[in-house]
């Protein structure tokens, strides 16, 4: 049984409290690490948004979100009263310098030597701003961090601009740049998957690897974040941070540990080696859709420029050939895929790896199929290697597919901590090995804010394809031309 170990008394202020991240994500991960006891009663929850209303309509807004959005959760109302105790509430318009921040700075007043989190959970071109209001009321304490959500901008400039004035008022290592991604339990276990059994590691290079995939595939739409999506895409909202993020962490160099600047200085390194795709090969490296109205299961959808109520050339779906150019990875690609209303839900790598030099069974029994380690993030997170196998019994040699299958749910049987439980709590611990680098960052957005200024020099066409099906077929040709397909990696 996992121990869960209490963090130190700290506060936390949480700007855009109001909103969907927060009352989705925030509240029920802070309630739920409070459950578990690693939260003291000591620690202090300040909320902030623009809207206008008491503690007490807060705190029952809050108590429905939490029923809405966790509905099979049975809550104890005795101990979420309890937690609520904690919880404080401020209408404060953040980016405002005249406006509230003198209630702000009462509630927290008389505990300066606490660890202090500002959690920014609010769109990112306002993130300097806001960082200078808390600045200038006199809020940053020597323990204070502050935590911005992705996308830290919308291209390199603009991730620039709110690198240098975040970097202002906190330094860099108290600033915690958070992809929930990075605290899934299998993304974790990916750097002891590879550098903790010598199973892996001889064998995770060019050598023996035929290339690596990795999906993120979303079934829902943009939905109501239409606005912010249209003004995004796959690229800025996917791309950029997820698979990059995933990217880095198959293909980086065994860090000298694990401090945070020892793995991301790894991270780094396989940025700076992603080869730039250029305006020559940008139509045959890369894909860019929208979906339209079709058939998610039993039920029929909109397409997206019908759920926006306008026609749109942003995409909904991205995939990318990629290559890293370095010696460990000459010559493999790494194809990375993304979009909404897709299939199913399902983020996921696969390590497909070559195939045996010499088929020993002379084609009986069967076709031999390369071994695939196949590594899930959601929605059932877990690890699967697919072995070939004889099939026993009598009546001749018979080949099967078979996979050795470490899953989560079955393997550990606790409930574990979710990606913001866990990174909210690496905050206070003040662990920054989950969290990017400002260098990180703009290094993604260099390579990224390449294609997507490729696509527009070219006008790369936007193709559509219907609810319901893995994207465009054009996406599968980057796959195909080297005799390739996009796996499904719990139905191989």
């Amino acid at each position: 049984m996992a121990q869960l170990v209490p963090v130190e008394e700290f506060d936390i202020v949480i700007f855009g409290a109001t909103g969907d991240l927060a009352q989705r994500k925030l509240f029920p991960a802070l309630y739920h690490r409070w459950l578990d006891d690693q939260i003291p009663e000591g620690a202090r929850i300040i909320a902030t948004s623009r809207t206008e209303m008491s503690r007490e309509d807060f705190l029952e807004q809050t108590r429905k979100s939490h029923a809405e959005f966790h509905p099979s959760e049975k809550v104890d109302e005795a101990r979420w009263a309890k937690f609520a105790e904690q919880m404080d509430y401020v209408a404060l318009d953040a980016v405002n310098e005249g406006g509230n921040w003198p209630e702000v700075a009462e509630r927290l007043e008389g505990r300066e030597e606490k660890i202090r989190l500002f959690y920014l959970a609010l769109p990112p071109g306002i993130y300097g701003s806001v960082c200078e209001n808390i600045g200038a009321a006199g809020l940053v304490t020597p323990k204070a961090r502050v935590v911005l959500e992705k996308p830290i901008g919308t291209d390199l400039e603009s991730a620039r601009e709110i690198n240098e004035r975040v970097g202002r008022v906190f330094r860099e290592d108290a600033i915690f740049r958070i992809d929930h991604y990075l605290g899934k339990e299998t993304v974790q276990n990916l750097l002891i998957l590879r550098f903790a059994n010598v199973l892996f590691e001889p064998i995770w290079n060019s050598t023996w690897i035929d290339h690596v995939q990795i999906s993120a595939c979303e079934t829902v739409g943009a939905g109501m974040r239409g606005d912010y999506y249209d003004g995004a895409g796959a690229m800025r909202d996917m791309v950029q941070n997820h698979l990059l993020q995933l990217l880095c962490l198959v293909a980086m160099e065994p860090p000298n540990d694990l401090d945070a600047d020892a793995v991301r200085g790894e991270k780094l390194k396989v940025l700076n080696a992603l080869r730039p795709i250029g305006i020559k090969h940008i139509d045959a490296e890369t894909v860019r859709g929208q979906y339209t109205s079709g058939a998610i299961g039993s039920e029929t959808v909109k397409g997206y420029a019908e759920e926006l109520g306008r026609e749109s050339g942003t995409e909904t779906f991205a995939a990318l050939k990629t290559h890293i150019d370095n010696w460990r990875w000459s010559g493999v690609p790494f194809y990375l895929r993304t979009g909404k209303r897709m299939a199913s839900r399902r983020s996921e790598i696969i390590i497909q790896f070559k195939p045996v030099p010499h088929e020993v069974t002379n084609g009986q029994g069967g076709p031999l199929h390369p071994n695939r380690l196949v590594i899930r993030l959601q929605p059932d997170e877990g690890v699967r290697l697919l072995l070939m196998t004889k099939d026993p019994g009598p009546g001749g040699l018979r080949l099967r597919y078979v996979p050795l299958n470490l899953s989560y749910a079955d393997t550990f049987e606790e409930n574990y901590p979710d990606a913001y439980e866990r990174l909210l709590m690496a905050v206070v611990r003040d662990n920054l090995a989950l969290f990017m680098r400002r260098d990180e960052i703009e290094a993604a957005w260099r390579w990224v804010d390449g294609i997507l200024n490729g696509w527009k020099e070219a006008d790369t066409r936007l193709y559509t394809y219907p609810a319901g099906v893995d994207g465009p077929v054009q996406s599968a040709l980057l796959l195909d031309r080297a005799g390739r397909e996009w796996l499904d990696g719990m139905n191989l």
